[in-house]
């Protein structure tokens, strides 16, 4: 159905969702996210450590999109019903695998303990909804006779172009239905309408660039599983489209303006990316142990 363009690596930075937030947020936190190797105070293998803390809400997140795709991949080699019981324990199983392997946030800065059945609970719940849901039924009816046709998390990080510039926008679910195109995006969180939207817009060009199809015949569903099942249509255009390509150009721009070369993705010193003065929001940063802004 599609052959998905790959890219010849290079250095130069790549615009996503989640690298402007972060930017926009705290410029120090992005620091620490995405050049640690360049700070010469504090050690690479502690910067680490801490970027790589988990949380409850993460983790649930990350087991639920795992299980959906896997259970996705597995539709695609039997259109057999899907085993309730042997999907739970599945997902059991797969909780307290990466619990167990993972540090918590919550323990390693507050010391509490972290239950995997509170975890598997919620992530039992949200599959639940999926699994009840009125559009699985139809999904099952609808997308599965063109189940080999389904991208599913592709590899890689979704790399792609956007006015030249390069961007990340990694698919969550994507299948065709006759000369439409319907991308799902699973959310486990609450309800952002304005980062998702913007998500979405990336997928949609993402669906442009290697498709080559008008965004009119591109269907993007937010689709959020907690606490009940409900879905986002986002309604996109030519208009809306070329208007987020231009903000992706201009975010981008924000970023280098960071650097101190650009085609090496090299940053300027540390104390030229400041810490945030929402004292809420560094509660929760995961570099909080070595920022001097406590």
């Amino acid at each position: 159905m599609i052959n998905i363009k790959k890219f010849s690596y290079t250095d130069i930075l790549g615009w996503s969702i989640s690298r402007y937030d972060r930017f926009s947020n705290c410029k120090r936190q992005y620091f620490y996210d995405y050049y640690a190797k360049f700070d010469e105070a504090i050690p690479l293998e502690k910067i680490q450590f801490l970027k790589n803390l988990t949380s409850k809400a993460l983790e649930v997140g990350n087991i639920v999109h795992d299980i959906i795709r896997d259970m996705l991949k597995r539709y695609q080699i039997s259109s057999k019903p899907i085993n309730k019981n042997k999907l739970f324990k599945y997902s059991l199983n797969l909780t307290e695998r990466y619990c167990n392997s993972k540090t918590f946030f919550e323990h390693y800065y507050n010391g509490e303990l972290i239950s995997n059945s509170e975890i598997y609970e919620k992530v039992k719940n949200m599959l639940e909804n999926l699994l009840n849901s009125s559009r699985f039924t139809w999904l099952e009816k609808n997308a599965l006779p063109s189940s080999s046709e389904w991208i599913i998390e592709p590899d890689g990080f979704g790399e792609t172009r956007i006015n030249n510039y390069k961007v990340f926008c990694k698919v969550d679910f994507l299948f065709p239905i006759l000369d439409k195109i319907f991308i799902m995006d699973w959310k486990t969180g609450k309800v952002d309408m304005n980062k998702h939207s913007r998500q979405i817009m990336g997928y949609s060009l993402w669906v442009n660039y290697h498709f080559g199809k008008d965004v009119s015949d591109i269907i993007p569903i937010l689709t959020y599983l907690y606490p009940q099942y409900n879905e986002q249509y986002i309604k996109i255009n030519n208009f809306l489209i070329k208007e987020f390509a231009n903000t992706v150009a201009e975010e981008t721009k924000d970023m280098y303006n960071f650097l101190i070369n650009i085609e090496k993705n090299i940053p300027k010193d540390k104390k030229y990316f400041p810490s945030t003065s929402n004292l809420f929001f560094c509660k929760r940063c995961n570099y909080k142990e070595i920022c001097s802004n406590k």
